[in-house]
């Protein structure tokens, strides 16, 4: 894998023996003989984290938008308990990169539900400590 400068003196080739092998439909690169296997881990979604934040925003939107017209009234009508819902409506004060973060697959490793379901800092900052999101 050693750089070659070409004849026109700007360009660098570079060769990178390699091969590619069809997996469950997918192009995987295989690394040559002698060589470390390398890839990024690749995100993993949590499921019931971005349930929990998509029913956040939605019960937030009715809320705010008057089509419902209290906590109580939205628990009944969604046929859950008032605490429950209003564990869940805290998601919605999460600092805009947590939340991203999780839409992405990006969240810590052992971040789950049961951790944004206990109380947490209203400053992002701090929050981004409770949860080992660092910057």
């Amino acid at each position: 894998m050693k750089p070659v400068l070409d004849r026109d003196g700007r360009t660098i080739r570079v060769r990178v023996p390699m091969t590619f092998q069809r997996r469950g439909g997918r192009k995987v690169i295989i690394a040559p003989n002698g060589m470390d296997d390398w890839a990024p881990p690749q995100p993993k979604q949590d499921d019931t984290l971005i349930k929990a934040l998509a029913r956040a925003q939605r019960w937030r939107c009715k809320i705010e938008t008057g089509k419902i017209s209290s906590i109580r009234r939205l628990a009944e009508v969604e046929k859950i308990s008032s605490s429950y819902l209003a564990r869940i409506l805290r998601l919605t004060l999460l600092a805009p990169d947590i939340i991203e973060s999780i839409l992405d697959g990006r969240q810590p490793k052992g971040l789950a539900l049961a951790d944004l379901m206990e109380p947490f800092p209203m400053e992002w900052e701090g929050q981004r400590e409770r949860f080992g999101f660092v910057k």
